[in-house]
């Protein structure tokens, strides 16, 4: 049982690829198989025979499930990063700046407050707010 939790705590602290539970399982297994009276070699034999089918089963099982796409953003969170073109001066203070992006026109305001950007700028979108883009040079 020793060795199960010390192959347990390895796979969860300096594995991270599924290599180390298999032999976790197969010293569950053996332990188990030890308590029920039988011999050191039954025991051996049990713990490399789980450990080794569970590795030739399971890991890849595993592997397949840790290649997962990463997530994409959509709607507003997708503009975050993108380039815009100032379609009417940002200046925060005044209450008014509009912005291009992707063809789509947005109320925008400088995520510096006292920035004032010009019309023709290209800016750089920061965060989203409900329907409006705040923007940096």
């Amino acid at each position: 049982m020793i060795a199960a939790a010390g192959f347990a705590v390895g796979e969860m602290h300096f594995s991270t690829g599924f290599y180390l539970a298999p032999f976790a399982l197969g010293a569950t297994v053996a332990a188990i198989v030890a308590l029920a009276g039988t011999g050191t070699i039954i025991a051996l034999i049990c713990f490399l025979a789980v450990a080794f089918l569970s590795l030739a089963v399971l890991r890849p099982i595993a592997a397949s499930h840790m290649k997962v796409p990463p997530r994409l953003r959509t709607g507003a969170a997708a503009l975050i990063g993108k380039q815009a073109v100032v379609l009417e001066r940002i200046a925060n203070d005044e209450g008014m700046g509009t912005v291009r992006i992707d063809g789509e026109v947005w109320t925008a305001r400088s995520y510096n407050d006292d920035a004032v950007i010009e019309r023709g700028t290209r800016v750089d979108v920061v965060e989203i707010k409900g329907a409006t883009a705040l923007v940096t040079e």
